[in-house]
This record gives C-alpha cells, structure tokens and sequence, in this order.
C-alpha cells in the first residue's frame, strides 16, 4: 500500500517546545492513518511518549499497525538536525551536510560559495531529500531575518572578527583595532585571512603560519594587501555582526592571541613585542 508523507512540522508547539498528541492524533486519522484517536494517546501515553513525538515529515502507511506509527513519530523523521557553529567556512557546512545526508558536497559548495558570510550559524531541521539550493535558501533566509545587517563591508570584518576573538570580551576589541587600522591605511595583518588562502579538506584553517605563508599571493592575504578582504572569510553570528556594527572606542592597533585564546592587546609596536616574549616566546 502507497505510503503518505504526512508533516507535523505545523503542529510543533515552539512555547512548550513540544507536540499535541491529541492534535497528531486528529491529523492521523483525518489522513485515514488510524481509526481511533483515543487509542492512538492511550498508547503513546502508555510507552511514555508524551512530548517526544517529533516535528518533522513523516512517510506512513494505512497498512501500519498503531504501534509502528507511534515508533515513526519517534524516530523516523525524514528530516534530520545539523547544528552549523560561529566561525565555519563553505567547504566545512558541506562536510557537515555530507556526514548527515546523501548531498554532493562539490555541488554544495558551487551553489553556497557566493553566500560565504551570509550562511547563518545556527541548528536546522531538514528533509533528507530536499535539493542543495533549497538548503542555501533556508540558510540565507535565516541570516536575512536574524542578521543586524547586510552591508558586505560590515559582514567581512564580522567574519575576521569571528575567527580571530574566541571569548566575548574580545570581539569589540578586535573591531576597534580593524576600524583603526581601516582608518589609518595600515595592513590588517590577520592570520585568520591568510588561514582561509591556505585551508583545505582535514585542515580548514591551518596553524602556525611560516613567513612563507604570510607572503602567499592572494587578495585577501592582509599581510600584503591593505583593506579588506574581498569577501568574507566565514560565516559569523550575531555577536560577532553586533560587534562589526559597534567596535569599542580604543587607541589599540595591535593584537595576538595566546595558547589559551585569549587576547593581549597593545598601542605600540614596542608593547606589542613585549607582548609578544610574554606570551608567545617558549
């Protein structure tokens, strides 16, 4: 017997972060799935199922006794989860995407590519078959509706400022110092723009640049080119777009991170050095 697919992404109750069994159960029946509602939220409540059904699209048939629809409900969602950290690049939410589906992930990267700063970080439920273009629409989109801004400009520093400040008292400190540089015409020097040149498949983001590395050819090598990059460098979230659109008012122009990720920052050459033999100088 055919199967019906039969969606309960619409009965999902996002204030109780659950779902109505009773109105799953009506939507059951209404599609001649089950013949008895009553019997359908006995059972669930009896395997101790109540809010556990999941949200999702859900291919079922008439032929099924009551017990195996309850257990697709459970786990047998056609969509899955993927949570896309701050900070990835294309090339890493395709690898993602591969480890949970059937998608190319070349194709993926051709299609999402031109959107690199614009694939909203975030946790999505998605249908195992939906088409690659879809999926970059749905991460657009969330970007589109949950970003504070659009500016391309505004974006780029967003994505250097999500790779180089690992803790949140950092990032509008960074901003400052790339707005200063900006403004004075001086080389952003950002290794994180010189690890995106470099990065490829088990090492996105390479560590331990040699002065070999910083002299790669590349516009968005900022050791060599002054400005910005010409795009984005990764996908930022919504602190670091915040700290693009607000940097802190400081006289810093330099920074360099320690084993631990933690930022020291100075206005000089000469502290930046000292910095330096404090704490990068084994």
């Amino acid at each position: 017997m055919k199967r019906k697919l039969i969606s309960t992404a619409g009965l999902y109750l996002k204030k109780f972060k659950l779902l109505a069994t009773s109105v799953i159960a009506n939507r059951l029946k209404q599609e001649k799935l089950i013949k008895s509602p009553l019997a359908f939220r006995l059972l669930v409540e009896q395997k101790g199922l109540s809010g556990k059904l999941q949200a999702g699209d859900f291919r079922l048939s008439p032929a099924m006794d009551l017990e195996a629809i309850v257990e697709n409900l459970t786990h047998g969602s056609l969509d899955y989860w993927i949570t896309f950290p701050e900070g990835l690049r294309v090339e890493e939410y395709a690898q993602r995407l591969a480890e949970k589906s059937e998608i190319d992930q070349q194709a993926f990267i051709l299609a999402a590519k031109r959107f690199e700063g614009q694939l909203f970080p975030d946790t999505y439920s998605i249908p195992k078959t939906v088409a690659t273009e879809d999926i970059v629409t749905l991460l657009t989109g969330t970007f589109a509706e949950k970003s504070p801004t659009r500016d391309k400009r505004t974006i780029i520093i967003a994505s250097m400022i999500e790779r180089e400040a690992k803790h949140e008292p950092d990032r509008k400190l960074v901003s400052g110092i790339i707005h200063n540089r900006l403004e004075i015409g001086m080389a952003l020097q950002i290794d994180a723009t010189v690890q995106y040149v470099l990065g490829k498949s088990g090492e996105w983001w390479p560590q331990n640049l040699t002065r070999e590395n910083l002299q790669i050819k590349s516009p968005y090598n900022t050791y060599l080119n002054a400005g910005l990059p010409p795009a984005p460098i990764a996908n930022p979230g919504l602190a670091s777009l915040q700290a693009a659109l607000n940097p802190a008012e400081t006289d810093y122009l330099y920074y360099l991170s320690d084993s631990g990720g933690y930022n020291h920052y100075a206005e000089t050459l000469e502290e930046h050095q000292a910095n330096i033999a404090e704490f990068l100088t084994p």
